[in-house]
This record gives C-alpha cells, sequence and structure tokens, in this order.
C-alpha cells in the first residue's frame, strides 16, 4: 500500500491494525515505510494493540536490500521519522551500510550503562542518585550481564510476577520500576537505545488510600505522658549517678534538673508532631534554618524531597520545644547524631516509648500524617496543606492528608434533619 505518511493517515482507518501485518509506503520520500503489526489477544482474552514502526527501505551497493527501523510511532512524529528516514537514505546514497554502523556503535549491557553513563549523571543530577544507582543495581542484579537492546517488557514482568511472589510490596515493586524506566528513558534520549522498550509497563495497582494513620486523642496523650515520664526518669538515673561520682571523686555527668529535656527523643516528637517534617529533614535541619524571631523553619531545596525550598510556621509547641532544646545543644545540626553528624535512626527509643503508651502500628513518619490529617480535620484547606508538606501536587495531599473517619461521618450526619 502507498500513501502519503503523515498526522492524517495515522489518524485514519487505513492504518488500523488488522488480522495480518501490513506495509505503507510513502508516496514523497520512497524507501521510507511504515509497518503496522496486529493485535495481540492475550491467554487471559485481554487485547494488545498492535504497534506501528517507521522504517527505511534501501538497496546496498551490492544489491541487497535491508531494512532499518526507525522506531515506534508514538516516539516519533510522521515529520521527525520521515527526518530520520532520510538521514538512513542520505548514509546509503554515500556508500555507508546504516546497519553496519549500528553494529560497529559501542552496545552497552545494563551494567555497563548503568555504571559507566547513568551512574555518573543520576549521582551529580539527582538528590538521590547514589542511592537509585544501587537499588538499580541490586533490584535488577539478574539484569546487569543483559545487552541493553534485549531488555524487554516481558523480562520485567517476569521479574515483577517472582518479586510479588516473594512478598514485596506492589508500592515498593512500583518505586524498583519508576527507576528503572527512568534510566531505560535516559537510554533512549541518549541513543543508546531506539525506542522504549518498556513504555508500555504499567505499575502495579495500589490502593493509594490504605494507609493514612494518625493518633487519637487518647493515643496523643498516652504518647506526652509516657515521654513526659521518660524525661523524670532519665532526671533521677542521672542524679543518682552523679551522686554515685561525687562520691568516688569523679568528673559529673551534665545536670539535667534545669535542662529542658532529657534528651533529644521528646523535642523531636514535638517538632515532627508539629511540623510535618519528613525523618531526612528532620535530621538534616540546621539551626541556620530555624528563626525563632519569626517563629519559623526554612526547608532547603537540597533536603526536602520536592526539591523546593518550603518554609513552616511554627505554632507553640513546636517553637517552646525548639527554643528550649537550643539552650543545651551545641554544634550546626538541630538533632545531631552521637558524633556530631547526621542522626541514623531512635529506633530503640521510640519503640519502647510506642510500647509503653499501647500505640500499635504507628512508625515515625505516621506523624506527618497525623501533622497533615489534624490540619483538615481543623477545616484547613488542602492547598494549604500541601504546601506545608512541599508536595508538588494536590494528589498527593488527597492521599496523605485525607479527611479522618469521624471527619467523613460528621459530614454525612448533615444530612439527617
Amino acid at each position: 500500500m502507498k500513501a502519503k505518511i503523515g498526522v492524517e493517515l495515522l489518524r485514519g482507518k487505513q492504518t488500523k491494525a488488522g488480522e495480518k501485518k501490513f506495509e505503507i509506503w510513502d508516496t514523497e520520500l520512497k524507501g521510507f515505510g511504515l509497518i503496522v503489526y496486529p493485535d495481540i489477544v492475550k491467554p487471559d482474552g485481554r487485547v494488545e494493540p498492535g504497534g506501528k514502526i517507521y522504517v527505511a527501505r534501501y538497496r546496498l551497493a551490492n544489491g541487497k536490500q535491508t531494512m532499518a527501523r526507525i522506531g515506534r510511532h508514538t516516539l516519533f512524529t510522521p515529520a521527525q521519522a520521515r527526518d530520520e528516514a532520510e538521514k538512513i537514505l542520505r548514509m546509503v546514497k554515500d556508500g555507508v551500510d546504516p546497519a553496519a554502523e549500528k553494529k560497529t556503535a559501542k552496545q552497552h549491557t545494563f551494567k555497563s550503562f548503568l555504571d559507566d553513563v547513568y551512574a555518573p549523571w543520576a549521582e551529580a543530577n539527582q538528590k538521590d542518585g547514589k542511592a537509585t544507582v544501587n537499588r538499580l543495581r541490586n533490584c535488577f542484579a539478574e539484569f546487569l550481564s543483559t545487552d541493553l537492546i534485549n531488555l524487554t517488557a516481558w523480562n520485567v514482568e517476569k521479574w515483577r510476577t517472582r518479586r510479588l511472589k516473594e512478598g514485596l510490596k506492589p508500592s515498593t515493586v512500583n518505586r524498583d520500576l519508576t527507576a528503572l524506566k527512568a534510566l531505560v528513558s535516559k537510554a533512549v534520549e541518549w541513543k543508546a537505545l531506539q525506542d522504549h522498550p518498556l513504555s508500555k509497563v504499567k505499575p502495579s495497582k495500589v490502593d493509594d488510600g490504605s494507609r493514612v494513620r494518625f493518633l487519637s486523642k487518647d493515643e496523643e496523650q498516652n504518647l506526652m505522658r509516657v515521654l513526659d515520664e521518660r524525661e523524670t526518669r532519665a532526671r533521677a538515673e542521672r542524679s543518682n549517678a552523679n551522686q554515685w561520682r561525687r562520691d568516688r571523686g569523679y568528673p559529673l555527668f551534665p545536670d539535667l534538673a534545669a535542662a529542658s529535656f532529657a534528651d533529644h527523643l521528646k523535642p523531636m516528637v514535638l517538632v515532627s508532631l508539629n511540623t510535618g517534617l519528613r525523618w531526612g529533614e528532620l535530621v538534616s535541619l540546621t539551626w541556620e534554618k530555624v528563626d525563632l524571631d519569626r517563629a519559623l523553619i526554612t526547608v532547603g531545596g537540597q533536603t526536602a524531597k520536592s526539591g523546593k525550598t518550603r518554609y513552616i510556621p511554627l505554632n507553640s509547641p513546636a517553637l517552646d520545644a525548639l527554643a528550649g532544646w537550643k539552650k543545651q545543644s551545641a554544634g550546626t545540626l538541630v538533632f545531631p547524631g552521637r558524633k556530631g553528624g547526621v542522626l541514623d535512626n531512635v529506633n530503640k527509643a521510640w519503640g519502647a516509648v510506642l510500647e509503653a503508651a499501647g500505640i500499635a502500628d504507628f512508625h515515625w513518619h505516621d506523624m506527618r500524617h497525623h501533622f497533615a490529617s489534624k490540619l483538615v480535620m481543623a477545616g484547613v484547606d488542602l492547598n494549604t496543606v500541601r504546601e506545608l508538606l512541599g508536595h508538588s501536587d494536590l494528589k498527593m495531599t488527597l492521599r496523605y492528608a485525607h479527611l479522618a473517619p469521624e471527619h467523613k461521618a460528621a459530614a454525612v450526619a448533615k444530612l439527617v434533619r
């Protein structure tokens, strides 16, 4: 079949997939064509639409006819594909075999592209670039020796099925898949691949509203009670320890009786509950970014997940906690680790507090959910909540800061007269 390959042709019925593949050759540029493949019926009855591939057909000096693949119609406009075809045909006219040129070009394995090309770019341009590269190397270890051009959707679907059977959460698998597709997109952009083999691989379905955990009023009171008891106990232990050292003439530990806090845990919890800071933002926070006079925290773009700077006003509990903690905190970081570096975790102390308070299924990150949910229940508009949380769009705010069940019940109760 011959026709002018353009936008109108692609939109018309002439390029609709049939039972067999067929070819359309351009009437304006000899050798420029479009191959239309038939739909594929899956075993479960689903129909995968057939693809449309731009090609260039040419004859070499020895008389051999060859066809070069340009790429899927979703990746090129007809005009772009025509330009690519012209380049290929011009190479043939100049005595160069495009297929031979392609073979002599460097063909990467997944590992060589990741290590030599993608990793240097990711680590220089992405905030979590090093972590992303490690994720790719560990999660897709089975693909490391695979040639990049042989990475297929079927390979990845088998990988996904196995990971889900191993018990990984769909959301975790989706994050891994997103990282892989980003790498492949760069491979296409940088001409290491002609087209994106994973373009039709969709993320697993996840119930985005399945977990928005926040503290009830009783749970919040219990949490504060246990933190206060922990403070009292720590002060008593320090007093006893100093008395023992005093009796023996040893140097004394700092006295906690007049200190605002026994250690970092309670002020960290108060700040988290009242600002919605992520863990990484909290432990990276420096005193330079805390303005006690204006009651304002600045979360710099280099530490924010979104990469954008945002400003969080401090309410009285958060302001009092930071003002008191500053009197006994030395160094640049607000909440440093033991050796002055970034604090790694508070898992042991935090777990003990939750157990003593009788609070189950509540993680550190859930204090961010608590902050957002309480704002929404108090009538704060979602866009303001979005700005405070540092979300790039409202969709994320709806997921993390949705209205509590009690609030919904109160809303529908208004229908009853």
